[in-house]
């Protein structure tokens, strides 16, 4: 029986179709001290980004020869240091698209109608002061007209793409290593096809009135100096990795106006957010629950069925 460890859980099905290959998943989350002295009972290790896969554990690996990441991007994973050691390394880049492009745009909705905001609000206040938080929420804008510049023009970016041509924005995208993209725009029973060509990071910096970035990366994707180009009023969604925009960067955009209101899902210190950014105002947010769709968890199963049947074999 081949033994693997989803040390940060998998779809029920998945788990279930796997033993009926030959391969039993434990679902049960081992602590990261324990993980040393434990991961050599399994063949296999699947995590998501909570997680971390360094060096250190990795040299403690000497059954094990897949690891999987059920998601985006591997940076939790020291994938040199794996591979120095024969292991492989995967991912699910594909199954989580849907759900994060939905999360941005849940995200710029909440933004441009105050919902996160009212929210905060309307429990203590809604009673006393209806008319007063009426009046505050009335200059809400609409996202049909508007410009949505992606950073990062991947999977996941290019899902946010077809959103948003379908609810009428322009849509204006800068990836180093995508040049272009034919998407197709469900239009009723229909599909129609439009092809993206990427442009300069600048100009989706001066373009745009939300920018969403979908780097899979860790690396600091919004500098300081790049505010500077863009509209005053801008939107900034960071449904993708802790770190791209720094945060104290950001709440100094925010500071000053430049950044009329922003959303985060993921954070520079996880699980533990700075205490300022929890309670900022302006500031719609949400704890890392990207690809936290029933839906997205299926397909991701069905991925990893995949990979582990493909890579032992099964």
């Amino acid at each position: 029986m081949i033994e693997v460890l989803a040390n940060d859980g998998l779809d029920e099905s998945a788990v279930t179709a796997l033993l009926h290959k030959g391969i039993r998943v434990h679902t049960q989350k081992i602590p990261a001290d324990q993980l040393p002295d434990a991961i050599n009972n399994y063949d296999a290790l699947i995590v998501r980004s909570a997680t971390q896969v360094r060096e250190p554990l990795i040299r403690h690996m000497k059954r094990t020869r897949l690891i999987i990441r059920a998601g985006v991007g591997v940076d939790n994973i020291d994938v040199e240091a794996a591979e120095q050691q024969g292991i492989a390394v995967k991912n699910t880049p594909r199954a989580s698209s849907a759900s994060v492009a939905e999360l941005v745009f849940a995200h710029l909705f909440s933004l441009v109608r105050y919902l996160y905001d009212a929210n905060r609000h309307m429990p203590d206040r809604g009673h006393t002061h209806f008319t007063e938080l009426k009046k505050k929420y009335a200059n809400g804008r609409e996202l049909r007209g508007k410009t949505l510049g992606l950073l990062g023009f991947g999977n996941i970016g290019q899902e946010c793409a077809r959103i948003a041509l379908g609810l009428g924005m322009k849509v204006v995208a800068y990836d180093p290593f995508v040049a272009s993209a034919d998407l197709h725009i469900p239009i009723g029973d229909t599909t129609v096809p439009v092809r993206m060509l990427t442009v300069s990071k600048n100009e989706v910096l001066r373009e745009a009135d939300f920018i969403s970035i979908h780097a899979s990366g860790g690396d600091e994707v919004l500098t300081a100096d790049d505010f500077s180009l863009m509209k005053d009023g801008v939107g900034i969604v960071n449904c993708a990795r802790g770190g791209v925009v720094r945060e104290s960067v950001l709440l100094e955009q925010l500071r000053i106006g430049k950044v009329a209101y922003a959303a985060l899902d993921v954070f520079e210190q996880e699980p533990a957010p700075d205490e300022q950014v929890l309670r900022h105002p302006r500031l719609s947010l949400t704890p890392h629950i990207g690809a936290s769709t029933l839906e997205a968890q299926q397909r991701i199963g069905r991925e990893i069925v995949d990979l582990l049947c493909s890579f032992f074999k099964r």
